[in-house]
């Protein structure tokens, strides 16, 4: 069945704040909507006399921050352009999940780069209708890092204060279950137990930190870094909760209505994807000066170098969308009592990223038992 929520507040709640780290640690102020970044850069345009594929134009969303790399620099470099040929690409910039599946619902984008929740939300109230999860993007970025003054190990949390980014979201959820497996009793509705989990964007997180009014923080980066440079200390890797240390951050998202429509653009876009992802492993320090270059075109500021260097290392970006640690996670969002077992099946549909991973001479990628019958 597909998912409900317990209540209406709950809904209404869940609905604002499933869209995960990402939606909360932009380089921009965060908030709703989103800004376009059409012809920001030279690179951007269709090369001349360049052969046009199916559609005109393919408009892609993404958000201005780190654990989004691959779009950035994919925009940045014009990689995603040079697959595309005469097919214009055409961007705009989010700062919310909800916003940007909006935007993708009603047209505004074909595909985008985007965190687990918000898709799995889309997925289940269009009842498995409007988008489909096409490829992966990047894995871990998060961290517990904590005052160490106040916590010097993982039973020192317990009877503390500790932000997540928002009610419902992928990392209040992972610190609810990571909680209850210590035996830990906490409220997800209202945070209060044996951890005080405080829902806190995480543009004032660092604030709140400094105000002595948070213990520390489960935290996508940037914000985790931000707050090592504030003089916490990583007590936890979520990444080593994790097998093999890898889970699902980032993954690329495609209305399902354009996949049927525009294969072609589709096939092009996970091609400029996957050979970006090949040039950051490549040339690591050139990806972490081009996504901040992009970033500072985007915002007018860059993120500062020892938040960026401490950052950079923790995020794996991959083309694998690691579907079983999406599944956990929705596990861990019922287990906690904010969702009722929704049916994913046919959430992904990874046949055309398996077809240009073949091509590139890479394995192919499992969708878990959740693709498309």
């Amino acid at each position: 069945m597909p998912a409900t929520l317990r209540s209406t507040s709950l809904r209404r709640g869940l609905a604002a704040a499933v869209a995960l780290p990402l939606l909360a640690v932009s380089a921009t102020a965060c908030g709703y909507g989103s800004k376009s970044d059409d012809d920001k850069d030279d690179k951007a345009a269709p090369a001349a006399n360049a052969k046009k594929l199916s559609a005109d134009t393919v408009k892609i969303g993404y958000f201005p921050n780190l654990t989004h790399a691959t779009a950035l620099i994919g925009d940045h470099r014009g990689l995603f352009q040079k697959e595309l040929g005469g097919t214009r690409a055409s961007y705009a910039q989010f700062n919310a999940g909800p916003s940007e599946i909006e935007a993708l619902n009603s047209g505004s984008i074909d595909i985008g780069w985007i965190g687990p929740n918000p898709a799995i939300n889309g997925y289940v109230k269009s009842k498995g209708s409007n988008l489909r999860i096409i490829g992966g993007s990047a894995s871990g970025g998060v961290k517990l890092v904590v005052n160490p003054d106040k916590i010097k190990k993982l039973d020192d949390v317990k009877g503390k204060k500790i932000a997540t980014p928002q009610f419902g979201n992928t990392q209040d959820v992972a610190l609810l279950n990571w909680a209850a497996e210590r035996g830990w009793k906490v409220d997800a509705q209202s945070g209060k137990g044996d951890v005080n989990v405080v829902r806190t964007d995480n543009k004032i997180t660092p604030d709140a930190y400094k105000a002595g009014s948070i213990d520390g923080a489960w935290v996508p980066e940037p914000t985790a870094s931000r707050l090592v440079a504030l003089g916490g200390k990583v007590l936890l890797n979520e990444a080593d909760l994790w097998p093999d240390k890898k889970f699902v951050i980032t993954h690329v998202i495609v209305s399902q209505k354009f996949l049927d429509k525009h294969p072609d653009v589709v096939e092009a876009v996970l091609r400029g994807t996957v050979k970006t992802n090949a040039w950051i492993k490549a040339n690591p320090e050139e990806a972490k000066k081009a996504a901040n270059d992009k970033l500072k075109a985007l915002s007018g500021k860059p993120l500062p170098t020892d938040v960026l260097d401490k950052a950079w290392p923790s995020i794996d970006f991959t083309n694998d969308p690691l579907a079983s640690t999406l599944k956990t996670g929705a596990e861990y969002a019922v287990k906690a009592g904010l969702l009722e077992k929704p049916n994913l099946q046919g959430i992904y549909d990874l046949t055309t990223l398996n077809k240009v991973l073949s091509a590139e001479g890479q394995p192919e990628v499992d969708d878990a038992g959740l693709g498309v019958k």
